[in-house]
């Protein structure tokens, strides 16, 4: 299998693909290409049985495509875990090295690197580490642009992009954050919200507030 085909599974995976229908934009967005590069890839997919597609409801993954995605995403996982937390890697800047070790590291030594990180669970954005079995907890899927004005969240997890997790940084909102949403400003504009535990306001913006998971 090709790393293209990987990142679909993966980030299809990542956006709740398992259990609901994902979008060819989500899809676009998340990766950075083109609507049009996704609607083939997403061809090839469904001819190698990795995902179901129904046109004008999206796209999920099939009981194969789960198995492959949730073993992809270990072990890229583990390495970013072990990037960010032992070699101080920035979190935006993780994911490229990261995808290099998954396709280099045999089912030992990430067996060996899990153990050696104390088996987490989740990884430094957030996102569930399967274990060697499969097993995890449930990821949140509930996205912050999906808030009404008023609603009380935790910030959950973000989606594994370079470009969100550098304007992330910036703004400083951070893994944990109680937050309550103030305001969604007209025609995709930012989302007004409020840190509790330090009274800050900040703008988050439009396409930003649907990479944001919350509970």
């Amino acid at each position: 299998m090709t790393p293209k085909k990987e990142d679909y599974l993966k980030i299809i995976f990542e956006l709740g693909g398992r259990k609901k229908k994902v979008s060819n934009k989500q899809i676009a967005v998340s990766l950075n290409i083109a609507a049009g590069s996704v609607t083939e890839m997403v061809r090839k997919l469904v001819r190698e049985g990795l995902v179901h597609h129904e046109p004008y409801a999206g796209i999920s993954l099939t009981s194969n495509g789960v198995r492959v995605a949730e073993e992809l995403i270990r072990r890229h996982r583990l390495w970013e875990t072990f990037l960010v937390t032992k070699l101080d890697y920035p979190l935006q800047d993780v994911h490229e090295d990261a995808e290099v070790l998954e396709h280099a590291t045999s089912d030992k030594l990430m067996d060996h690197l899990d153990k050696f990180l104390g088996y987490p669970k989740r990884c430094p954005h957030g996102g569930i580490i399967p274990n060697k079995n499969g097993d995890y907890e449930e990821d949140s899927h509930d996205v912050l642009g999906d808030m009404p004005d008023g609603a009380s969240v935790e910030v959950d997890r973000f989606i594994d992009n370079h470009d969100l997790l550098a304007y992330l940084a910036g703004v400083k909102l951070q893994l944990g954050d109680k937050i309550t949403v103030i305001s969604h400003k007209p025609f995709e504009g930012p989302i007004e919200i409020k840190v509790e535990d330090t009274g800050e306001i900040m703008e988050i913006g439009y396409k930003a507030a649907h990479y944001i998971f919350v509970k």
